[in-house]
């Protein structure tokens, strides 16, 4: 049996069919087209729904994007979890977060690519709040995990809202490279170099002086 991909993982069950086939179209417009060229009707006329579906699952094109954007969050952060729970140690977290990282990407080339180019929508959208919250909500989240295995005095100096950037930063500079055919090689191939650097930027940081 197949396992199940991220849009089954994310909205499960029969009663979610038509909500899923309008995403699954939603995305592969958006990443062709452009968010911004490709309209409803043009989603609705590849997928076969209704408008009036549509609007009753999303209320706009807006919530489309949030919706796929959300779901790539959430997949993101099971695989994350999955990863960080094999961890022991702070330094073995950062590694488990930037493979969690890279490995998603090389598996969701499409979410990936997405989620790039969405970010900026749903930042500055009519849902940015809510980022925002699961943003300070997962950084508070990854701080306390690496707090509770002994990093308080290695990352004393670090500003919690800081911290995934050091950690992802590189990997996500690289994938954004590589999903946009600038470089040939995935970014999972080189997994280890970005975790090692990651890892060297957290602990080779000065403390900055106020």
């Amino acid at each position: 049996m197949n396992s199940p991909d991220l849009l089954d993982r994310v909205f499960p069950g029969r009663r979610s069919d038509l909500k899923r086939a309008i995403l699954r179209q939603a995305l592969h417009s958006f990443n062709v087209t452009g968010i911004e060229a490709t309209t409803i009707e043009d989603i609705r006329s590849e997928c076969g729904a209704s408008v009036g579906a549509i609007y009753h699952h999303f209320q706009s094109k807006e919530g489309l994007v949030a919706a796929l954007f959300y779901a790539a969050l959430d997949d993101q952060e099971r695989l994350r979890d999955e990863y960080l729970s094999e961890a022991v140690t702070v330094e073995a977290g950062v590694i488990a977060l930037v493979h969690s990282y890279v490995d998603w990407v090389d598996e969701q080339p499409g979410w990936a690519q997405f989620v790039l180019q969405a970010r900026s929508v749903v930042s500055t959208g009519a849902l940015k709040d809510e980022l925002a919250l699961r943003n300070r909500q997962r950084n508070k989240k990854l701080f306390m995990w690496m707090t509770e295995r002994g990093g308080a005095s290695e990352l004393a100096h670090i500003p919690t809202e800081l911290l995934p950037s050091l950690i992802i930063g590189q990997s996500e500079s690289y994938s954004r490279a590589w999903l946009s055919k600038r470089v040939e090689n995935s970014p999972k191939r080189y997994r280890d170099l970005l975790a090692r650097a990651a890892w060297d930027s957290i602990v080779k940081l000065e403390p900055h002086g106020e």
